[in-house]
């Protein structure tokens, strides 16, 4: 019961929002009978429509759509709201059913004539769930552990939850293990959404081979039609740079440097982080605030013989070797 009371609440405030949205579209569209203005305001005290330039009220006695409740505090609110959480895909359930009981803890709160009736509810509750609930609610938990662990927003977060369970449906997950999907979608989506992540960091976050994420994730951007760009090395450089602690002068400068590369095609076919990895390492010498390529090599995960040749072919390409060999002596002495 008291989840269609949740359903119908969460349906009647999307109708609100449906009509507040069409009303201020009409407003948009409506004109000034009098003048021919489209500077309407709304007076809510009271309750018109009024021209800004000629003041002619175009409307009165008008409908209020807003909540009739005011909350000064979040206990107020969470007492005085009539509707639940919006929906989400990182919650199996979307977040809209119940669960008898979240642990054996919950047991002991129930009085001792109820606990068994609350226990033989709380078995039957688990044995009526759908293979695909179980599923979802597992994976899901994993991926929130992920999203935790490399930092991500919460707009990856539900991109990724929603494309799992499209695999899921189409049984793309059957005969693999839930975590080597989930990794291999959220190494696209990160791509998708400029916040790339390296295949060494999501391997050692959800504890999956390199090898194995790679080839879930062709598999499974085949079947569902997934088509992400390869990442630039430009996605790369506000999270290297934060990490070898360098300010934002020295990644303006990376920038820079690689957006000149690239109209020379030095950046193109070679791996985005060791790009990055080379510019940062040039735009730190350049502003003097030196970092040695161990160091850069260590935090980007890279090798040093990967940063020394994508070093040397952008300042051959830009004419600058001069002046950062000069710059490295300079801070070396």
């Amino acid at each position: 019961m008291l989840d269609c009371e949740n359903y119908l609440a969460g349906v009647s405030s999307a109708k609100l929002v449906i009509l507040m949205v069409k009303k201020e579209e009409k407003k948009k569209d409506f004109v000034c009978p009098e003048c021919g203005s489209k500077r309407l305001s709304e007076d809510a005290s009271r309750a018109e429509l009024v021209c800004m330039k000629c003041g002619l009220v175009i409307k009165e006695s008008m409908i209020d759509m807003t909540q009739e409740w005011r909350a000064f505090d979040e206990e107020q609110r969470s007492k005085r709201a009539r509707t639940g959480a919006p929906l989400t895909h990182t919650k199996h359930d979307k977040g809209m059913t119940t669960e008898i009981g979240k642990g054996p803890g919950e047991l002991f709160k129930v009085s001792t004539k109820k606990r068994a009736q609350y226990y033989r509810l709380q078995k039957w509750h688990k044995r009526l769930i759908e293979s695909k609930d179980r599923n979802l609610s597992y994976a899901l938990s994993e991926l929130q552990r992920l999203v935790s662990y490399l930092g991500l927003s919460k707009s990856v977060h539900e991109q990724v939850a929603q494309l799992y369970e499209q695999a899921v449906d189409k049984g793309l997950v059957r005969g693999r293990s839930m975590e080597s999907v989930i990794a291999a979608l959220m190494y696209a989506m990160c791509r998708e959404y400029n916040t790339p992540r390296t295949l060494d960091e999501i391997a050692e976050a959800s504890g999956v081979e390199k090898r194995e994420i790679g080839k879930t994730y062709r598999y499974v951007s085949r079947e569902i039609g997934i088509r992400i760009l390869p990442a630039k090395p430009q996605d790369y450089i506000p999270r290297f740079a934060s990490m070898l602690n360098l300010n934002d002068k020295v990644q303006a400068k990376a920038v820079e440097v690689l957006e000149k590369a690239g109209k020379f095609d030095v950046t193109s076919g070679k791996g985005p982080t060791g790009v990055a990895a080379a510019a940062l390492y040039i735009a730190a010498v350049l502003c003097g605030e030196r970092r040695t390529q161990r160091e850069v090599a260590d935090v980007v995960g890279v090798t040093e013989v990967t940063i020394r040749n994508r070093y040397k072919e952008i300042v051959n390409k830009l004419g600058i070797e001069e002046e950062v060999e000069k710059n490295i002596e300079t801070m070396g002495a």
